[in-house]
């Protein structure tokens, strides 16, 4: 398999346990994909969002996401490319809006997320 096929399908790989994290309320599925270095930049607050860096702030604040029962996150659709992904997401629940979160994966670990969201 060339590297470029391979970098893919880790990444899918990498996006689906993501994403099946929140679908299913199963946040340990988030343990192992987070990368050391990760650093994820969120929608809110405004106007710049809040950042996470490292393993252990990334984890525990997707973790709490992933548990909280006022959030429910719907995946409207997902492209993935190379090392990277874009995910198109709806938030129901406490807060309604649209958004999207472009992610970079490497050594099948997420290093980067990036959200962006049409905001009430």
């Amino acid at each position: 398999m060339a590297p470029t096929m391979r970098a893919m399908n880790d990444t899918a790989t990498v996006i689906d346990q993501f994403q099946a994290a929140f679908l299913e309320r199963a946040p340990e599925k988030l343990d192992e994909i987070i990368a050391t270095d990760c650093v994820m930049e969120g929608v809110g607050p405004a106007p710049d969002g809040n950042v996470w860096r490292g393993y252990d702030e990334c984890l525990a604040g997707w973790k709490e996401m992933a548990s909280e029962p006022m959030m429910q996150f719907e995946h409207e659709g997902v492209d993935v490319w190379d090392d990277r992904a874009i995910i198109r997401w709806r938030l129901t629940g406490d807060q309604e809006f649209r958004g999207v979160t472009l992610m970079r994966v490497r050594d099948g670990r997420i290093v980067e997320a990036l959200g962006y969201g049409k905001r009430p």
